[in-house]
C-alpha cells in the first residue's frame, strides 16, 4: 500500500510597504493641500473686511449705540421698526430707485451700443477704446464740479443754452425729476465707458465664423446684433447689470457733491438711502439707526440683483438656438415623437387595419431559374 503524502505549502512571508520618506509626505500634502492655500487669501480678506463688517452692523442695530457715548440699552428690532415708519428713509429710497433708473437702464443700453461700434473694423481702434475710459479715469470730485456748473440754475451752462433759444430755465438743483437726471447724467458719463470696454471684450470672444456664416445666409447686421451678439454675451450682461445695481443703489459721491451746502437738497429732493445714512450717523449721530438703515439697504441690493439676473437670463443664450420649452411642450414633443415612429412602423392596409411591415414572399425557384 502506497500512500502519498503532501508537500507542506510554503509560507510567504507578507509584504510589507516601505515607509514613505520625508518628501514623499511632503508631496502628497502639497497635492491636497496647496490648493486650499491658493484660494484662502480671498476667503480671509471677504472675512476682514466684508463678513465681519456685515455681522458687527447687524448687531449694532440691534442697540442704541451713540457716536460719542458708544453701546447703550439693547432694544431689539426696535431700530428696524423706527426706520421702518419714517418717511425721509422712504423719500431716500424712492429718489435712490429713481436715481437707479434714470442712470442704470440708459447707462447699459449706450455701453452696448458704443461696445458694438467699436467691435467693427474702424481706424485708430486703439485710440476710441482709450478714449471712452478717460471719463471713469477723472476723479469723481472733478466730475461733479463740471456738471454743477453746467446745471446750474442762475449761471449754468444748459439754462443758458435753453434760455437763448426761448425756452423757460429748469430748476435743476429745486425740483425732483430735474435733480435725479442731472445727478444720473453725472453717472452716465463716468461709467459708460467702463462698461462698454467689459461688454467689447465679450464681443471680441465670440468667434467670426458666426457671423460669417449669417451673413451668407442674408442676416442683416441688426439681425446678427440681437440673434447672435446678444445671446453670446449674456453672461457678461448679466455682470454688468448686476454691478450697475449696486452702484446704483450705493450711490453718494454725485447727490453729496451736487449741492454741498444741504443733504440732498433742500426739500431732501434728491437725498438718497446712503446719503441719509451718512446724515443719521455723523450729524445724528444715531450709530444704531444708521446701521439699520445699512441692513435694509443690503438686503434691497440683494433684491434688486436677484430681479435684474433673472431678467438677464431671459436672454437665449448662443448654445440654445431656440428658447427654452417647458415641461409640457417638452412632454409633447416626446409624444409627437413617438406617434411618428409607431406610424413609420405600421402601413395601411387594405381592409383598414394596421400592422407590422411584412415584405412578400420571394419564389426562389423562380428566382434561380
Amino acid at each position: 500500500m502506497k500512500t502519498t503524502v503532501d508537500r507542506p505549502k510554503e509560507t510567504v512571508p507578507p509584504q510589507t510597504r516601505p515607509k514613505p520618506s520625508l518628501r514623499d509626505r511632503l508631496s502628497v500634502f502639497d497635492m491636497k493641500a496647496s490648493p486650499y492655500l491658493y484660494i484662502a487669501p480671498f476667503f480671509v480678506l471677504f472675512a476682514l473686511v466684508g463678513l465681519f463688517p456685515l455681522v458687527y452692523t447687524f448687531v449694532v442695530s440691534l442697540y442704541d449705540w451713540h457716536l460719542l457715548r458708544g453701546q447703550g440699552d439693547f432694544v431689539g428690532l426696535q431700530n428696524f421698526a423706527e426706520v421702518l415708519q419714517d418717511r425721509f428713509f422712504w423719500n431716500s429710497l424712492l429718489n435712490t430707485v429713481s436715481i437707479f433708473l434714470w442712470s442704470t437702464i440708459p447707462q447699459v443700453a449706450m455701453a452696448t451700443c458704443i461696445a458694438a461700434i467699436l467691435d467693427q473694423n474702424l481706424r485708430a481702434k486703439t485710440f476710441w477704446r482709450m478714449s471712452i475710459l478717460v471719463p471713469y479715469v477723472v476723479t469723481p470730485v472733478a466730475v461733479a464740479i463740471i456738471f454743477t456748473n453746467m446745471f446750474g440754475e442762475q449761471y449754468g451752462l444748459i439754462n443758458n443754452l435753453l434760455t437763448n433759444i426761448g425756452l423757460d430755465p429748469i430748476g435743476w438743483k429745486s425740483e425732483v425729476v430735474p435733480s435725479h437726471i442731472a445727478i444720473a447724467s453725472m453717472v452716465n458719463w463716468r461709467w459708460t465707458g467702463y462698461n462698454a470696454l467689459i461688454l467689447l471684450a465679450a464681443m471680441q470672444a465670440v468667434p467670426r465664423d458666426i457671423y460669417e456664416s449669417a451673413s451668407i445666409d442674408g442676416a442683416g447686421a441688426v439681425r446678427r446684433f440681437f440673434s447672435i451678439t446678444l445671446p453670446s454675451i449674456r453672461l457678461t450682461m448679466a455682470f454688468v447689470v448686476i454691478t450697475a445695481t449696486i452702484g446704483g443703489l450705493q450711490i453718494f459721491t454725485e447727490p453729496r457733491l451736487f449741492d454741498p451746502a444741504t443733504p440732498g437738497g433742500p426739500q431732501r429732493q434728491f437725498q438718497t438711502t446712503v446719503l441719509y445714512l451718512w446724515e443719521m450717523a455723523f450729524q445724528r449721530q444715531d450709530f444704531g439707526k444708521a446701521a439699520t438703515i445699512a441692513w435694509l439697504l443690503f438686503l434691497i441690493i440683494v433684491l434688486f440683483a436677484s430681479a435684474n439676473y433673472l431678467f438677464s437670463r431671459r436672454i437665449p443664450s448662443a448654445d440654445a438656438t431656440e428658447p427654452r420649452k417647458g415641461w409640457r411642450a417638452r412632454r409633447a414633443a416626446a409624444s409627437a415623437a413617438r406617434r411618428s415612429a409607431d406610424a413609420a412602423e405600421g402601413v395601411d392596409r387594405a381592409d383598414g387595419t394596421t400592422g407590422p411591415r411584412v415584405s412578400p414572399p420571394v419564389d426562389r425557384s423562380s428566382s434561380e431559374r
